[in-house]
């Protein structure tokens, strides 16, 4: 079978079932002269699964006959991080304002969510994860 030639790659965050031709899908979309609602279809129906409006990064690769490949990601560490400790927003002050205290071993949970978009041990995924904490005001702490 041919390779099929590649015209371009576009990098989006869609709510998850909630794809629709507004922006920013169909002027992306549409640049490449791909399909809009097709791409629509198959992303809502491949994210059916996911809590619906989660925001899923999703890379869409483009093909000069017109058609398209995309592969979707793991939500955000931010969003992952805020749904886990229940949390409406980070710091707007970093370092100087904590919201919240945590154990580093409760970050377990969302470093092995991102484990499957990322190639490290888990033990690099929970620092990555706790750097993305405290970055939000979080105090992590050993335990």
């Amino acid at each position: 079978m041919a390779q099929k030639e590649v015209i371009g790659s576009i990098k989006l965050q869609v709510p998850a079932g909630q794809a629709n031709p507004s922006p920013p899908v169909g002027p992306a979309l549409g640049q490449k002269g791909l399909n809009i609602m097709d791409f629509c279809n198959k992303f809502n129906d491949s994210t059916k699964e996911f809590e619906k409006g989660m925001p899923i990064p999703v890379v869409i690769t483009a093909f000069a006959d017109r058609s398209f490949d995309f592969i979707t990601k793991t939500p955000p560490t931010s969003f992952l991080i805020k749904k886990e400790f229940k949390i409406k927003k980070g710091s707007g002050t970093t370092g100087a304002e904590v919201i919240k205290e945590v154990k580093k071993s409760s970050l377990k949970n969302i470093a092995e969510i991102k484990q499957k978009d990322l190639n490290l041990p888990i033990e690099a995924i929970i620092e990555m994860v706790a750097g993305t904490a405290r970055s939000m005001g979080i105090k992590v702490i050993e335990g």
